[in-house]
Order: C-alpha cells, then sequence, then structure tokens
C-alpha cells in the first residue's frame, strides 16, 4: 500500500508539489507555468501522461499508476548555471534518483548516458543489449539573454509494470519486478526529492559540476565500455565507435576512437557493445 501523497518536502525548495490523475506532459505544464511567471520549486507528479515525451521528441507512455512521472520547475540564480552546463542537472536527477532507489528498494541502477537509468541485465538472446531501461530523464530550457531563465528537469521512472510487455523484455523493466515487491511511489518521490535538493544546491556552488559528476563517474555504466553513438546531424546520421572514456565539465561523452582519437560528443543515443567489460 502506497503512503499519503505530500505536497511538500521538509527542509527543500519543493514547497508545492501537485499531484494530478493525467496530464499530457507534466514537463510541457511546466514549462508553460514557467513562461508565465511560475515560482521555482514547483514540482508536478501525474498518475498518467497521455503525451510524455523523451530525447528528440520521442513519446514516452506508460499505463496509469505503473510509473513515477514527475517534473520540477527550477530558476538558477544568474550566472550559476551556464547554458552548457544545463545537462548536468540531469545528472543530478539521476544521481538523486540512484540512491533514493537503492534506499528504498535495494535496487541498484546504473547511470547510461545521457539520460537513461539501467539495470544491468543480460541473456544469451541474440539483440540483448545487456542492461534493461527503468528510467529517462528530459531537462529543457528557457532561455533569456544567453541565461537560464528557468528549467525543468522531468522523468518518468518505471514502478509498478507487474510484468513486462513482450515486446519490452529486450530493453526495459520496472522497479517492482526487480525488487520482488510493490513499490510506494510517494515514499519514493519525497526521497528523491529531498536528494535532488543537495545534489543541485551543490551544482550551483562554485565546485559544484566537478564534483557532481565524480559521483556520475561512479555509477555510469557507459564508461569504460566500448560504444557505438548514432549521431544525428539533422542532415545526415552518422555513427561513431569507440570507448567512452569520460565526461568533461559540461556532462559531454569523451570517446577515443579506433584511430586514437578523443571525441567530444555533446548529445547522441548510445548503443553499449557486447563483450567488452568495464
Amino acid at each position: 500500500m502506497e503512503s499519503h501523497q505530500f505536497d511538500a518536502v521538509k527542509g527543500t525548495r519543493f514547497q508545492n508539489v501537485t499531484w494530478i490523475s493525467e496530464i499530457p506532459s507534466t514537463n510541457t505544464a511546466l514549462l508553460e507555468l514557467a513562461r508565465n511567471g511560475g515560482n521555482e520549486g514547483e514540482v508536478l507528479i501525474a498518475d498518467l501522461q497521455t503525451q510524455g515525451r523523451g530525447r528528440r521528441g520521442r513519446v514516452w507512455t506508460a499505463p496509469p499508476g505503473t510509473s513515477l512521472m514527475m517534473s520540477i520547475l527550477l530558476r538558477p540564480p544568474r550566472n550559476s548555471l551556464p547554458v552548457q552546463k544545463a545537462s548536468l542537472v540531469t545528472s543530478a536527477l539521476a544521481v538523486a534518483t540512484v540512491k533514493a532507489v537503492t534506499d528504498t528498494t535495494k535496487v541498484k541502477l546504473t547511470i547510461k548516458w545521457p539520460n537513461d537509468l539501467v539495470v544491468n541485465d543480460s541473456t544469451d538472446t541474440p539483440g540483448d543489449p545487456g542492461y534493461r531501461k527503468v528510467a529517462g530523464i528530459l531537462t529543457e530550457t528557457l532561455i533569456d539573454d544567453a541565461q537560464i531563465s528557468a528549467l525543468v528537469v522531468g522523468m518518468g521512472l518505471n514502478t509498478g509494470w507487474g510484468q513486462v510487455p513482450p515486446e519490452l523484455e529486450l530493453v526495459a523493466s520496472s522497479l517492482d519486478l526487480l525488487s520482488h515487491s510493490s513499490i510506494d511511489r510517494p515514499r519514493l518521490a519525497y526521497g528523491i526529492l529531498q536528494n535532488f535538493e543537495n545534489h543541485y544546491s551543490n551544482l550551483l556552488e562554485p565546485a559544484g559540476s566537478e564534483n557532481l559528476l565524480r559521483e556520475v563517474r561512479h555509477h555510469s555504466s557507459t564508461l569504460g565500455r566500448r560504444v557505438r553513438l548514432h549521431l544525428d546531424h539533422s542532415r545526415e546520421k552518422r555513427t561513431l565507435e569507440g570507448h567512452a572514456v569520460d565526461l568533461n565539465g559540461n556532462g559531454e561523452l569523451v570517446v577515443k576512437t579506433d584511430l586514437g582519437d578523443l571525441r567530444t560528443v555533446s548529445t547522441a543515443d548510445v548503443e553499449h557493445l557486447r563483450f567488452e567489460a568495464r
């Protein structure tokens, strides 16, 4: 049985948490609120999104009550978070979620660059990627005079599927299946927001990005792996293969190609290639 829904998280900036049964998209709703002067710390949690989005406009859907779908509105102080570091807010929520999930369910998730939370799992089935996606995170920004005026970070976290649809058996899973127990979504959401307050606040400090990146590296399932990056440059789609060796100060992936060159990639779909140990 789930605990009671909460409307604020004590000791944090999240003092207006709204729960809603159905909405097209929590991110879209908070972006519109931001454009109309909405305050920092607004949190929107939905049982069902009918037009949920992932990276590059992909549609994200889940049956009612089977996922934790949450978006957060932030207004970083001027000059505290450069535009090129906006993706680190995704990283902050990823680390916060990994820790809260471990504390709540004992399930150990890892961070698959750039914005997925996965559990390592593999079979001998052809096409098995070696992991199962459990959550995706999307950060969207509003820019004014080359500064971030507001940003919304949203997440869809699979919590109560009951069983994995056959078409997703090799690509996704849910916390209830991984922990063999039901998931208390309000308790988990509260823990994530508590953790996120700490990681986001630290990110805004002078050395915050490097401190956060140390934690991201620790929880990464991408670094140390041989990867294939699917790059989309609007006019042409290309791939790049090599070893993921590091993250730079903006959270971009550094890949060492087979020719020994170091390439820095800001966004891509990443495929972990099998039989390459970390």
